[in-house]
C-alpha cells in the first residue's frame, strides 16, 4: 500500500482525501487552518452567467456546478451545508433581457441552470423579502455552500476513514523515490504527494526550485445575525456591483466579500471592509437600517490568485508521484470540489482528465 501526503485541508485537500480509494493508500493531510480561504467563506454555486471570456475556466466552472448533486450524495450534505434554492441576479433594466438570453442559450450545454424567469419587482420582494423591489433574473438551480460546515463534515468522514489529520506547517524534500515531510517534531517519508496549500503554494514550492504564479489576496464576509427564522430557503442574491446576498438557516445572512489585493496574509478584520460592504449592498436592501439593527461577525480568509485568474491542477513537471492545485480565486466554492475529484481520480487511477479545464502547468511554474 502506497503512502500519499495532502498538504492543506481546505476545499481541495478535503475533497481529494475522501475520494481516495484507501485500498490503495494509507493518507495523512497536514493543514495549517489559520486563515484558510474556505473555512472563511460561504459563496453562491451560479457559474452559468458569468461574462469571463476565459472558456476553459467556465467549461471548470460549469462541471463543477455540475457536480454537486454527487457531491451531496456521496458525502450526505445536509442542507446547513449545502442547499439548491435558486439564484436572484438583480441588474439594471435594460440588461435582464440579454441575460436571460444568454441562460437560456447556456441551459442547452448545462441543464443543470433549472428554469429560468424574469421576476417583477414585487416577486423578487416576495422570493426575498430582505431586498427593496427591484427587477430581477431568477434561475432555480443555483445553490449555496457553507465553506467551514462543509470542511468540518468532510474531516469528521475523514476521521471514521482512519485517515490522518495532522495542523502544523510543513516543509518538504525529495530523494529519488520518496518526498519527505518535514514538522517541527517529526519526519515522514511519502510515495506520492499533493500540494494543495493555497496561496502558501509559492513557499512550499520555492526550496525545490520551482517559481509559482500565485499571490494572496484577503477577502473579508459580513455574518449578521437576524431574527428570520425562515431564511434558510431563500434563494441567495447576486447584486449588481459585486456583492452578494446569501441567506442561511435561523437568521444568518451573510453578506460579501471583498477584494484586497494588497493586504496579502493580514487576517485582521476592518472597518473599511464594511464600509465597503455596506456601500455596496445597503442601496439594494428593503430596511434601511439593515446593517446597523443587527449584529454583524467576520469572517477573513486569503484567497490564491494566478496572474490570469484561473485555477490550475496538474501534476509537478515531470513528476508524476505529485500533483498541485492552486489559484482558485473567488469561485473556489464552485470549482475546488471538482478538482478535488478530478485529482483524486488521478491517484485511483492513473489517468489524468484536466486538459480540458486549464492552460498547461509551465504557465504557472517555473
Amino acid at each position: 500500500m502506497k503512502k500519499l501526503a495532502i498538504i492543506g485541508g481546505g476545499i481541495i485537500g478535503m475533497t481529494l482525501a475522501n475520494y481516495i480509494d484507501l485500498k490503495k493508500y494509507t493518507v495523512t493531510i497536514y493543514d495549517t487552518p489559520i486563515g484558510q480561504a474556505t473555512k472563511a467563506s460561504a459563496g453562491i454555486i451560479s457559474p452559468w452567467l458569468s461574462k469571463r471570456r476565459n472558456k476553459k475556466w467556465y467549461q471548470l466552472a460549469k462541471d463543477g456546478a455540475a457536480f454537486y448533486p454527487k457531491l451531496v450524495k456521496d458525502f450526505s450534505l445536509t442542507e446547513s451545508v449545502y442547499q439548491q434554492t435558486g439564484t436572484l441576479i438583480l441588474r439594471k433594466d435594460g440588461e435582464l433581457e440579454p441575460l436571460r438570453s444568454l441562460a437560456e442559450e447556456r441551459k442547452l450545454a448545462a441543464p443543470e441552470i433549472g428554469d429560468v424567469h424574469l421576476l417583477t419587482p414585487q416577486q423578487v420582494s416576495e422570493k426575498l423579502p430582505l431586498l427593496a423591489p427591484s427587477p430581477a433574473l431568477f434561475v432555480t438551480g443555483g445553490g449555496k455552500l457553507d465553506g467551514a460546515s462543509y470542511l468540518e463534515t468532510l474531516r469528521q468522514r475523514a476521521l471514521t476513514q482512519h485517515i490522518t489529520l495532522k495542523n502544523g506547517s510543513v516543509t518538504l524534500n525529495r530523494t529519488l523515490d520518496k518526498w519527505i515531510v518535514h514538522t517541527p517534531i517529526e519526519t515522514e517519508h511519502f510515495d506520492e504527494i499533493a500540494l494543495c496549500a493555497g496561496p502558501g503554494l509559492p513557499s512550499l514550492l520555492e526550496p525545490l526550485g520551482y517559481k509559482t504564479d500565485i499571490r494572496a489576496q484577503k477577502g473579508q464576509l459580513l455574518a449578521f445575525e437576524t431574527p428570520f427564522k425562515e431564511s434558510s430557503h431563500w434563494p441567495v442574491a447576486m447584486l449588481d456591483g459585486e456583492s452578494d446576498l446569501i441567506p442561511f438557516e435561523n437568521g444568518k445572512i451573510l453578506v460579501g466579500a471583498t477584494h484586497e489585493n494588497d493586504a496579502g496574509f493580514d487576517l485582521s478584520p476592518t472597518k473599511e471592509a464594511f464600509s465597503i460592504l455596506k456601500q455596496k449592498t445597503a442601496p439594494f436592501l428593503a430596511m434601511s437600517s439593515f446593517f446597523e439593527d443587527y449584529p454583524a461577525a467576520y469572517r477573513v480568509g486569503t484567497r490564491a490568485y494566478t496572474s490570469d485568474f484561473a485555477p490550475f491542477f496538474n501534476c509537478l513537471p515531470d513528476d508524476p508521484t505529485a500533483v498541485v492545485a492552486s489559484g482558485l480565486g473567488s469561485s473556489g466554492l464552485t470549482t475546488g470540489p471538482y478538482i478535488g475529484f478530478l485529482l483524486a481520480d488521478y491517484f485511483n487511477s492513473g489517468k489524468s482528465k484536466w486538459q480540458e479545464y486549464q492552460k498547461t502547468i509551465d504557465h504557472y511554474l517555473k
